[in-house]
């Protein structure tokens, strides 16, 4: 079995280098990863993701027309992809701007043995 050197972390500062298709998760790694998928797997927070991947950065503001939801609703998604490192956000004013956490769909694509 492949080692799987430097391990995957919630923040996504160690990278994890061996795809799943190479290598067995451990316990940790699976432990680590699994709250990224599951983050993954509403809809909305997938769809609020891919908006924020394609544009780079995005208000808060600008996220209820798209996503035809409430800015509570809003903040509770955009909150659940930040705790899985997934987004990143920088506060202007009275609104919250979010760009993809740096190298964190890399490490995805690694790990589910894309390229």
């Amino acid at each position: 079995m492949t080692n799987r050197s430097p391990s995957l972390t919630q923040s996504g500062a160690e990278l994890c280098c061996t795809p799943i298709t190479d290598a067995a998760l451990s316990d940790a790694e699976a432990a680590d990863l699994a709250p990224v998928l599951a983050a993954l797997g509403d809809p909305v927070r997938l769809r609020l993701l891919s908006i924020v991947a394609a544009e780079g950065e995005v208000c808060s503001c600008n996220l209820e027309g798209p996503l035809a939801k409430s800015q509570p609703t809003i903040s509770h998604h955009t909150r659940v992809l930040a705790e899985a490192g997934l987004i990143v956000s920088e506060k202007r004013g009275k609104w919250t701007w979010w760009r993809v956490a740096p190298g964190r769909l890399a490490m995805l694509r690694t790990v589910l043995g894309g390229s």
